[in-house]
């Protein structure tokens, strides 16, 4: 062996073990070992990114994380900073400013029982953790010199924990299942050695128009060992003995004899159909008490999907960015069908089939998507399926389904999701009941459109949908007078309209086409040639406040927000020259906010104005930047994995600047090489000579050998295999420096 060569009690010999382990280590790390579940979790070097360490399954229904803080709209279970756990919860929430559904949570305790969080906490150190996506364990101080150790692993809809005890007569498990002021049930059945129950609660409700009294997250706990004593309570007043409680803020308890260093197994299920679903789901997926066998195969299923990818020519910090990315963007949508059935939050009932949730379509429409149906196609007829039956079920393609629709953020872009699959050859779901859906977005005006100012997360409203459609039928544009948000809707639905025009194309549908083509122009009619930036406007036709209107943004957010036409928006500008000193003032002037997505494309518009260089440096600038192998490593919200999507494309030197073409527009490769196995069997590979820090230009691109002469590849290049070759160097050049698409009005039938 290696380590003979040193004389191992010298001290002089330690450094250069360390250094061998550390090598040893990277030679044979597979492609989990090399994500960082802190990236994102916590304040830190870039900002917060409002991630959590989820141990589950690729798209897993329920996700499992150590709890160090009350999860709710607004802020999630687990944050780098905080020293102390209260639990460790199966959650649905998938971004900090989405709530929880359907959750439950486990708390290994000792001593007398503790039914609040405060009460509750475990000291803890990161030092004591192991975060993967596969097994996450920690060792917590129980108080008195105690420490009791948890571990878990998980399926697609449940866990299996393992609680290590010291000496105790009082070892206990609490499960709780609903929060002060949420009602539900808890049930000890003592043949089965089970707890079961539900949990009712949806934290966004309020966000979105259905009740859903049907609604509920149901659970089956089951144990290993025989309990010494069980319990519940309700309103954390104990019931020593009793069985069931139904009633609000419940859980329930067991109590365990226990010697030195004594394991207790936990599995758990999780179901949004019913407890019987729920033990069904557990029986399916964790039949055994073998914790490691579940493990093991959950690590392999993560090294699959991760190991499409292999990188060459990165930095150790690079590597870690690139896999934990990967891993943020392979969570969302989250499956929410069970073995052939699901529960639709959008007309209560349960159905036959496969479902999805968690599309925060707002933010993940612009690369998140795209790269799913690259890593992921086998799941992309299922996905779009999901949202069409949204549709059908509740009257509308969702914005965010969290699991039901929530009226937050704007446009439908759902359409854009549509697009793109049939853009991109996808089938697997209905395209007639596709194009019904799309149409309804762009053609129907919400209920009670005229009566409501539709602000955002604005209460007591029904769905949003298109927000004005009553107005900008009439006008062409959303009045700022009568609509929130206005001039931001306006643009970003000129794009969708510019996606239903797509799918009606599929459809033989040309009339249509030309209908959709032609009204995604309208984005012209909010351009103000006195300011050279787009503008809100008012339904008699002046000009609104020009900070009034917009979502989440400014004027520099939003005046190059037409993902479909940018030719045209340049032209309108007044030309390239025009087009660059606004964009160079935007990016000087500190405007490009990469921690919101509308601004995600805008490093990539210099490729259409005939100065792609600047492309090149700007988004190699903005990924060494706004990312980073640390706890604050995310440049904002990672909103479903779209801020990590853009790190994948930018890294792999191209992006979907218009996700629906199916195009995509030269950047500047980080490695240099990354080979990418594509799941059909088939390996698209993109090198790049000559690349380091300071080479982020481009010299010139070969695509299978042909000399690449403008900044775009398709779909279609990436999905039949082939090979991309960048020349890379330290100085700018013209390379596709004479690229000049035509602008959609001049695509147009006469």
């Amino acid at each position: 062996m290696i380590w003979n060569r040193f004389h191992l009690r010298s001290s002089h010999c330690w450094p250069t073990i360390l250094f061998l382990t550390v090598l040893v280590s990277a030679l044979f790390a597979e492609p989990v070992d090399r994500v960082n579940l802190y990236i994102g979790s916590g304040e830190g070097a870039v900002a917060y990114g409002g991630t959590m360490p989820f141990v589950t399954t690729p798209f897993g229904m329920t996700n499992w994380t150590p709890q160090t803080r009350q999860n709710k709209v607004g802020g999630v279970s687990y944050k780098y900073q905080d020293t102390a756990i209260t639990g460790f919860i199966g959650t649905h929430q998938p971004a900090i400013w989405m709530g929880d559904y359907g959750y439950v949570t486990i708390i290994p305790e000792l001593d007398s029982i503790k039914t609040t969080p405060e009460a509750r906490q475990l000291p803890f150190s990161h030092a004591d953790e192991v975060t993967t996506p596969y097994y996450y364990s920690v060792s917590a101080d129980a108080g008195q010199y105690r420490r009791i150790r948890t571990e878990i692993t998980a399926t697609d809809h449940s866990a299996i924990m393992r609680f290590t005890f010291p000496a105790s007569r009082n070892a206990n498990i609490v499960v709780e299942a609903t929060r002060p002021g949420i009602k539900g049930l808890v049930h000890f059945d003592p043949d089965k050695n089970e707890i079961s129950g539900y949990n009712p609660d949806r934290m966004d409700a309020g966000l979105g128009p259905f009740v859903l009294p049907n609604f509920k997250g149901y659970f089956v706990i089951q144990f290993s060992k025989q309990s010494s004593d069980h319990g519940t309570y309700a309103n954390a007043e104990l019931r020593p003995g009793a069985g069931s409680a139904m009633d609000s803020n419940v859980g329930a308890y067991l109590s365990f004899e226990t010697k030195g260093s004594e394991t207790v197994e936990v599995k758990i299920g999780t179901s949004f159909i019913s407890i019987d679903q729920a033990r069904e789901n557990l029986a399916r997926e964790i039949p055994d008490w073998n914790f490691d066998s579940v493990s093991t195969r959950l690590k392999q299923l993560w090294n699959d999907k991760l190991g499409m990818f292999s990188l060459e020519g990165e930095s150790p910090d690079q590597e870690k960015i690139f896999y934990t990315a990967l891993y943020h963007a392979l969570l969302y949508p989250k499956l929410f069908s069970e073995y052939g059935h699901y529960y639709s939050a959008f007309d209560d009932t349960v159905h036959a089939g496969v479902s999805y949730t968690a599309y925060s379509i707002w933010d993940t429409f612009r690369a998140e998507h795209s790269l799913l149906t690259l890593a992921a196609p086998e799941r992309n007829g299922d996905m779009i399926t999901a949202l069409l039956q949204n549709y059908r079920e509740g009257g509308w393609l969702p914005k965010w389904p969290n699991p039901s629709y929530t009226n937050i953020m704007i446009g439908t872009h759902a359409d854009s999701l549509i697009a793109e699959s049939i853009n991109k050859g996808f089938h697997g779901f209905d395209y007639k009941l596709a194009y019904e859906a799309v149409y309804k977005d762009a053609m129907t005006p919400p209920d009670d459109d005229t009566r409501h100012r539709w602000f955002d997360r604005e209460p007591n409203t029904p769905y949003e949908a298109r927000a004005g459609l009553t107005y900008s039928k009439k006008l062409g544009y959303i009045p700022d007078d009568k609509t929130a948000e206005d001039a931001s809707s306006t643009l970003e639905e000129t794009y969708d309209d510019w996606c239903v025009a797509q799918v009606a194309k599929a459809l033989g549908k040309t009339a249509d086409y030309e209908y959709f083509l032609r009204r995604s122009l309208n984005y012209k009619l909010l351009f103000n040639p006195a300011t050279g930036f787009m503008q809100a406007r008012n339904s008699d036709g002046s000009w609104a406040d020009p900070s009034f209107g917009w979502t989440e943004g400014n004027k520099w957010v939003y005046t190059w927000a037409v993902l479909h036409d940018i030719p045209g928006l340049m032209k309108l500008m007044g030309g390239a020259d025009k087009f660059n000193a606004e964009l160079d003032e935007h990016f000087r002037g500190g405007h490009n906010q990469h921690d919101n997505e509308p601004s995600h494309h805008y490093g990539y518009l210099y490729d259409y104005s005939g100065q792609p260089w600047k492309t090149q440096a700007k988004v190699r600038e903005i990924a060494a930047r706004f990312y980073a192998n640390d706890p604050g490593g995310i440049d904002g919200d990672d909103d479903c994995g779209q801020m990590s999507a853009w790190y994948i494309f930018t890294t792999l030197g191209f992006y979907p600047l218009n996700p629906a073409s199916g195009n995509y527009l030269i950047g500047s490769p980080t490695y240099s090489k990354i080979t990418f196995n594509l799941p059909s069997g088939k390996t698209f590979i993109s090198t790049a000579v000559n690349n380091s820090e300071q080479n982020v230009y481009i010299q010139s691109v070969k695509l299978n050998g042909v000399p690449l002469t403008i900044p775009v590849i398709r779909y279609t290049d990436i999905v039949n295999g082939g090979k991309l070759e960048f020349i890379m160097g330290p100085a700018p050049s013209r390379w596709a420096a004479d690229w000049n698409p035509p602008a959609l009005a001049d695509s147009l039938p006469k």
